[in-house]
């Protein structure tokens, strides 16, 4: 893996004081501001997990381990190891907080899903990438934005070739994205750009997202996404909006019947008076 960010620290639970900034933090301020609250400044443990999102994160540590042997020489991994490695995240993230299941979903089903995608994975081409494999799960770190703190981005995958800088992000879906989802979801990519741009200066860089849908017959589908210094200029300005609203205290809750049922802070949120 290439060298992490320098003097990485923790982030601190002080809506003035974070010495860093994820997009992840920012889409869950737009998503639900009281919740950004409970989770990055009261700092309170999530109480429990969807099978969903433990399922998605069990899959992208099956594939960090796959893209990790392959730049380090080694052959592609099998099927059953694949299998061990997305158990042993399942495992831990069941450790750390009780996994609620959907309806229609068991450790059975779960078992059954992680097996087919794997599967589906493995002999895709995003599998087998073209070039060179030079960062997994790589934490970037830049001062982008005058007034904010650090914008720290951690990118799924790193391919150089003797071309360009292909930046890749692995998604989990339950259906197959439009080519008009991938770019219209691409704002995390675009702060990328901007953030690996010191890797490899003379190589014009591509963004993809790579989606691999939970289904009864996955797919595993690749989508370039455009970018021009417009659309990254425009994405920096939402970041500067929504970190100006952080800081100046406007947390309140954002009812949703596609989030609210998921959500780890229900009981905090019912109890939240303002």
């Amino acid at each position: 893996m290439i060298a992490p960010a320098a003097n990485a620290k923790s982030e601190i639970h002080s809506p003035t004081k974070r010495d860093y900034i994820s997009w992840s933090a920012i889409s869950t301020y737009q998503q639900c501001p009281l919740r950004y609250f409970f989770r990055y400044i009261e700092g309170l443990e999530e109480k429990f997990t969807s099978a969903s999102l433990a399922l998605g994160g069990a899959i992208h540590s099956a594939a960090e381990f796959h893209f990790t042997e392959l730049m380090i020489g080694n052959e592609a991994p099998g099927q059953d190891t694949l299998l061990s490695v997305f158990w042993d995240e399942w495992n831990s993230r069941s450790e750390a907080a009780a996994i609620q299941f959907g309806k229609a979903e068991d450790l059975d089903s779960i078992a059954k899903t992680a097996d087919r995608v794997i599967e589906a994975f493995r002999a895709s081409d995003f599998a087998r990438p073209e070039g060179r494999i030079i960062g997994i799960e790589e934490e970037l770190r830049h001062d982008l934005i005058p007034g904010l703190p650090d914008i720290l981005g951690r990118i799924d995958l790193i391919v150089e070739t003797d071309e360009s800088l292909k930046i890749v992000d692995l998604m989990t879906a339950r259906s197959r994205w439009t080519t008009d989802q991938a770019e219209r979801s691409g704002e995390q990519l675009l702060l990328y750009v901007a953030l690996a741009r010191d890797l490899a200066p003379r190589k014009p860089i591509q963004l993809e997202f790579a989606v691999v849908t939970k289904a009864a017959n996955p797919t595993v589908e690749c989508f370039p996404v455009a970018f021009s210094q417009v659309r990254i200029d425009r994405t920096k300005k939402v970041m500067e909006r929504v970190w100006a609203s952080i800081e100046a205290g406007n947390f309140f809750p954002a009812p949703s019947p596609m989030s609210c049922p998921s959500c780890p802070f229900r009981n905090e949120c019912d109890a939240w008076q303002g």
